[in-house]
Order: structure tokens, then C-alpha cells, then sequence
């Protein structure tokens, strides 16, 4: 057994451990997820994860953990732990990490996964900025959870956002009606005009965003 296969059996277990099974119906409703849950709420997940695996340090026994909970996942839980792996220091920034965020954006399929592993981009784009030009091929990606990631990679970077790339992602699926993208869109420029209100009333001005869209980017500019 590797060190990855008995780290993977430590937070299992202790998953397992704080399993509340009244809660889980409530949850599996809220995700309509076909995988079924413990019942365990998402900062719990992130603080056992945290605990479970202060000691490792090396990064590649991580990366296997979080790979081995993601692929052989019982529960829906086990997943948000892999999610929680891939964001511990030993693998934040790590730009060799963006296949392992790929594949779980494309397994993951949907959004509270997809959502989660996007942030992750945004600490590769800062330690990277060549990262900008795979999320530019992902902004054309067939799949639209893919385009999501590349859409809200940036939420969060304020200043540092790249200007140029946002406009891509966004013109590249402006035309697209599905509502995970119209609802990326938006989330992406109200989140940008936190920090550059004029740059996003000028956008919205300039272009035909859905009606989605248009409310959510101009929700708190007025």
C-alpha cells in the first residue's frame, strides 16, 4: 500500500466518522447529486482534510490522494476532499496540477465541483500567466463545463484580472443560452466590478449579454 492509498484511507475514515445521515437527504437534494452523501457540511470537509493531512508535505503523494478520493468516490463528500487536497500548500500554484484540475472539472460536471477546482486555476494564472493561454483554448472547449471554468477562473484576482482574457472567454460564449454559462458571465463581471466598475459598465454597454447576465454584472453598480 503507498503512502497515497493509506492517506486516501485516513480521510475516508474520518469522512466516515462525521457522517450525519440526517443531513444528508437534504444535501443530495440541494446537489442533485447522483452520488450519495454523508451528510458532512463542505468547511468540515476542508478543516478534516486540513488536519488529516498536515504532516505530508510532498506534493505528489498529495496529488495521488486527491486522485484516488476523486476516481474511486462513494460518497459525494470524498470528492469535495480531493477538491480540498489539491488546494493544501504543498500543491496551491502548482501549474504540473492542471491536468488533475482538468479531469475533475470534466468528471465533476457540475457546479458546486466545477466551481471549487475553478479556483484553483486562479492561483495557477498567478503563478503562471501562460496559464491564460490554455484558458483561452478552454473558452472554445465542447464542454460547457470546461468554458464555466475558463469563464470564472479570474473571480477574485480584481486587479491582477486579465483584462484581455475575461473578454475572450466571455465574447467566445456570448451567444451560448445555457444557463451555467449565462450565469458564469455575469458572476464573472459583477465580481470584476467590485474593482473596475467603469471597465464593466462599458463592457455590458458595448455587447448583447443575456438578460441573465446583464442582471447579475450590473447588480451592484446601479
Amino acid at each position: 500500500m503507498t503512502a497515497s492509498d493509506r492517506l486516501a484511507d485516513r480521510v475516508r475514515a474520518e469522512l466516515r466518522a462525521a457522517a450525519d445521515p440526517a443531513r444528508a437527504p437534504g444535501q443530495q437534494a440541494y446537489t442533485k447529486s447522483e452520488i450519495p452523501l454523508l451528510g458532512v457540511r463542505v468547511p468540515s470537509v476542508r478543516e478534516l482534510v486540513r488536519r488529516t493531512c498536515h504532516d505530508e508535505t510532498d506534493a505528489s503523494v498529495l496529488r495521488d490522494t486527491a486522485l484516488l478520493l476523486w476516481r474511486c468516490a462513494g460518497f459525494r463528500e470524498e470528492r469535495y476532499a480531493a477538491l480540498a487536497v489539491m488546494a493544501l500548500s504543498p500543491l496551491r500554484g502548482d501549474v504540473r496540477t492542471l491536468p488533475v484540475h482538468e479531469e475533475m472539472i470534466r468528471t465533476g460536471a457540475w457546479w458546486d465541483l466545477v466551481d471549487e477546482a475553478a479556483r484553483r486555476l486562479r492561483e495557477l494564472l498567478d503563478t503562471d500567466p501562460g496559464i491564460a493561454i490554455e484558458m483561452r483554448i478552454w473558452a472554445d472547449d465542447d464542454d460547457l463545463w470546461v468554458r464555466r471554468a475558463a469563464i470564472i477562473c479570474q473571480i477574485g484576482r480584481r486587479t491582477a484580472t486579465d483584462l484581455g482574457l475575461l473578454e475572450h472567454a466571455i465574447l467566445t460564449n456570448l451567444a451560448d443560452r445555457e444557463f451555467f454559462i449565462r450565469k458564469a458571465i455575469g458572476w464573472a463581471l459583477r465580481e470584476l466590478g467590485k474593482s473596475n466598475p467603469e471597465w464593466v459598465r462599458a463592457f455590458a454597454a458595448q455587447h448583447p449579454l443575456s438578460p441573465l447576465s446583464r442582471r447579475e454584472a450590473l447588480k451592484h453598480l446601479g
